[in-house]
């Protein structure tokens, strides 16, 4: 039987193997925290008035603490990183931090437009970075086949919160 891993009084070996396939936890817990972007996008149109509103509120909201929780997840793979974590990792999970925390402070100090601008940046951010990470053995394999078809649904239906609020 093989040990997943070694422990020493010095420290731990850890063997693990990491598919490129995206599991099927990931799939759900990938795609589903992006539906309430598409719904929210969608429903500002759809309802207006207060409804409306307080759609736009929380998926604004949950736009925040998405990228917040993401942040908190390049954090965690860094702990993981052979030979421990790497400037970029840390470089990158305080931008999206910044991005996330700064996009709430906006949105409570009433610059609704502000903060979705910082939020699409974020999530667009990840997008990009996340494939070449993993590439770079700094995330999971298979974030080089999730992000760049995950983040553009949160990209869309936030800007679909932008529009309306620039439109409407």
């Amino acid at each position: 039987m093989n040990r997943p891993l070694t422990d020493r009084r010095d420290g731990r070996t850890i063997h693990a193997y990491e598919p490129r396939a995206v599991p099927w936890l990931s799939v759900v817990f990938g795609y589903g925290p992006m539906l309430p972007f598409l719904a929210g996008g969608a429903l500002v149109w759809l309802l207006r008035g207060e409804a409306g509103a307080a759609i736009f509120t929380l998926t604004l909201l949950w736009g925040c603490a998405i990228l917040l929780f993401l942040s908190g997840v390049r954090r965690g793979v860094s702990f993981r990183t052979e030979g421990g974590a790497r400037v970029s990792q840390i470089v990158t999970m305080l931008g999206l931090f910044f991005l996330g925390f700064s996009a709430l402070v906006a949105f409570a100090l009433g610059f609704v437009v502000a903060a979705l601008g910082l939020l699409i940046v974020g999530y667009v951010a990840i997008a990009v970075l996340d494939p070449i990470a993993a590439r770079r053995g700094e995330a999971p394999l298979f974030f080089e086949r999730l992000r760049p078809f995950q983040m553009p649904l949160a990209v869309l239906g936030l800007a679909a919160l932008l529009a309306y609020r620039l439109l409407a």
